[in-house]
């Protein structure tokens, strides 16, 4: 341990110089001329002339002798030389070992999703990550959104996706797309003859095919509903998506999911979507990561990925 009367010690980035100015030093005793040095680290003549005085002015020793045939080291700057060399080697260690860390970190990337981004928006980014890092293996784990904050609090999964009302507790996100829910029945379901908008005391009061909890969808119809006195008892609690289409589509009941997931048998007509009034059923998706690690490398990428693609719109 130091005595507390020591002198603290001056940063070390104070007393050596760089490692640019190093290697133009093994340049110039490669060289032996200031001009040939500074070619060949690809600066100007001038510029390594000036890099050389501030070097010396920092060390306190002369390491050049300067004359018309060219530039040699004097005894000074041939001992200097010799501690450089052995600097610059040490650096070059360190570059590639550092390189073989990103090599690791970028040959796979774990990505955890909720199931309507895994399904409808996912595909896309991951093929335009594939066509950037092809050597990159990608695993995907799908869940609910609670299934996915769980991954990247354990370590798990390296970048997730979620479509709760918010960032879940231990993480950090950013919005990249807006979503709707919308209710939907089969054609002979007596709401697909209605003329009015459904309310949200008669939506609450209605039991629906449903979500598991603690997925998104899920989430954002309890907060939507709470103060219209909450969901009914579900007629059906299912834990994916296509499930909950199959039950509405079979006329068990009403369902609420997101439009995303709803294209074909909308149009297809398949199911029919149903007007609500009076309550707002829209959700923001994003981005999630453990806090204080933003994404890097892979899932970097990926992350820009979603954010060249358009937000879906909500009018």
């Amino acid at each position: 341990m130091p005595n507390d009367d020591q002198a603290p010690r001056a940063p070390l980035s104070h007393r050596v110089p760089d490692l640019g100015a190093l290697e133009l030093l093994l340049a110039v005793a490669r060289h032996g001329s200031l001009g040939r040095a500074a070619k060949d680290v690809g600066i100007t003549q001038p510029a390594a002339s000036s890099r050389i005085r501030s070097m010396e002015r920092q060390l306190g020793v002369a390491l050049l002798d300067r004359s018309p045939r060219g530039s040699r080291l004097t005894d000074a700057g041939a001992l200097v030389t010799d501690w450089a060399r052995r600097v610059v080697e040490a650096a070059e260690s360190f570059d590639a070992g550092a390189q073989a860390l990103r090599d690791r970190r970028d040959s796979r990337l774990r990505v955890a999703a909720s199931m309507t981004i895994a399904e409808y928006l996912l595909p896309g980014w991951l093929i335009a990550l594939r066509a950037e890092r092809p050597d990159t293996a990608v695993s995907l784990l799908v869940g609910n959104s609670a299934d996915v904050a769980r991954r990247l609090v354990t370590g798990e999964a390296d970048l997730g996706f979620v479509e709760g009302l918010s960032i879940p507790e231990g993480l950090d996100g950013t919005v990249i797309a807006h979503d709707r829910l919308v209710v939907v029945v089969a054609p002979r379901h007596p709401w697909a003859r209605r003329r009015t908008p459904l309310l949200p005391d008669e939506l609450a009061a209605t039991p629906l095919i449903l979500r598991e909890r603690g997925s998104g969808t899920r989430q954002v119809l309890d907060a939507a509903l709470a103060v219209h006195g909450g969901l009914a008892q579900p007629l059906l609690e299912l834990s994916s998506t296509t499930a909950v289409k199959g039950a509405a589509e079979s006329g068990a009941g009403p369902c609420v999911l997101s439009e995303l997931a709803l294209g074909e048998e909308l149009s297809s007509r398949r199911l029919v979507k149903i007007p609500v009034a009076g309550v707002r059923l829209r959700r923001q998706l994003r981005a999630v990561w453990p806090s204080g690690h933003r994404p890097t490398g892979p899932a970097r990428d990926l992350l820009s990925r979603t954010g060249r693609d358009p937000v879906i719109a909500v009018p």
